[in-house]
């Protein structure tokens, strides 16, 4: 089947070999080259020395190393930093004002898209909206779980959509929305810390279950925590703490069910119904085993999805499993995404 989807990776994915100094910037780029993807998607808060300002030098060597290793920009990860003073919020015009300085930013290092969190506020959105729209950039709000699309929080920024007509606005979803287990290398930390095979269990069981029943998706609610908290009421966050209660849970045990609440399974048809509000896409994981299987989220089931809906974007590796490892293993991130993009790729072309 001909396709024209294609592949990415966020430069998050490095952030072990980055932090521990093994690979800076352009090493990052160098390593995403070799796994045969495209794209890339960059943290210039966390990697351009001169953040917030885009120098001409810094500029002219982007776009060198694009060239260098035939590679282009796909997202710009936006933070909207909007406490960054003790004793107050900033204000509207100041979150707008930063806003649209990453938007500036990422249209002087040519990316597409401008992928913001699910904390912006709508009218900060909505009041940077002409300046993305001037500037040809699509802001995503990145739909991370236990946030869904098809769901009371969508429908709250789908509102906004068709109220202003607006074609700079859209969703990047996650494919942590897309975990029909627990992630195994969530589990295994959970033994390190002295989880009990029984309370481990109760916990897995009780996720199967949401599986199986199906997640009650979150409801659109300006108060974060608030959705959060009424999300786990939801999904049986207080039988789950009273079954383990009755065995008398450690500290960990509790932890690790909370934790669990963090992954959600959506059916991929979410993508389908979705599609033409869908401008690029974070292909999270957390451990690629040795045949390039994820052993939480079905790739070739959620990329089949975007296949059958025409999506034409991006798919970016974003690797997160070095946290679940890197309290007493070795961490490889790019052995991890240069699985995950095998099978990315396989799922696209077969």
């Amino acid at each position: 089947m001909d396709n024209k989807i294609k592949r990415s990776v966020s430069l998050y994915s490095y952030q072990q070999e980055y932090y521990e100094g093994k690979l800076d910037l352009e090493g990052c780029i160098r390593e995403t080259a070799k796994t045969g993807a495209t794209g890339i998607e960059l943290l210039a808060e966390q990697m351009v020395d001169d953040f917030p300002v885009i120098t001409p030098e810094f500029k002219e060597t982007w776009f060198g190393w694009m060239k260098k290793y035939g590679t282009e920009p796909t997202c710009y990860d936006a933070f909207l930093e909007n406490r960054i003073y003790d004793n107050r919020v900033c204000t509207l015009r100041e979150q707008i004002a930063m806003m649209k300085r990453d938007i500036e930013n990422a249209s002087q290092l040519g990316f597409q898209t401008l992928r913001t969190l699910v904390s912006t506020p709508m009218d900060v959105i909505e009041g940077s909206m002409p300046f993305a729209e001037e500037k040809d950039i699509k802001i995503c709000i990145e739909v991370h779980s236990p946030f869904s699309l098809s769901s009371g929080w969508a429908d709250g920024y789908m509102e906004m959509v068709h109220k202003t007509g607006t074609k700079h606005f859209g969703f990047m979803p996650d494919f942590g929305i897309f975990c029909r287990n627990i992630p195994d290398i969530l589990t295994a930390q959970a033994v390190r810390n002295g989880c009990r095979e029984e309370a481990i269990k109760i916990v897995e069981d009780a996720f199967l279950n949401r599986v199986n029943k199906g997640f009650t998706k979150i409801k659109y609610d300006l108060n974060l925590g608030r959705a959060h908290g009424a999300y786990m009421k939801a999904n049986g966050y207080p039988n789950l703490m009273e079954a383990l209660e009755k065995i008398h849970a450690t500290p960990a045990e509790l932890a690790y069910a909370g934790s669990t609440f963090d992954y959600t399974w959506c059916d991929p048809k979410d993508i389908i119904d979705n599609i033409q509000y869908i401008y690029h896409t974070h292909a999270k994981f957390y451990h690629m085993n040795e045949a390039c299987e994820e052993t939480s989220i079905p790739i070739k089931e959620v990329v089949e999805a975007y296949k059958t809906a025409g999506y034409s974007g991006y798919l970016s590796s974003e690797y997160e499993g070095n946290r679940m490892l890197n309290d007493a293993l070795e961490v490889d991130s790019i052995e991890q995404v240069r699985r995950q993009q095998e099978a990315l790729r396989r799922a696209i072309e077969e």
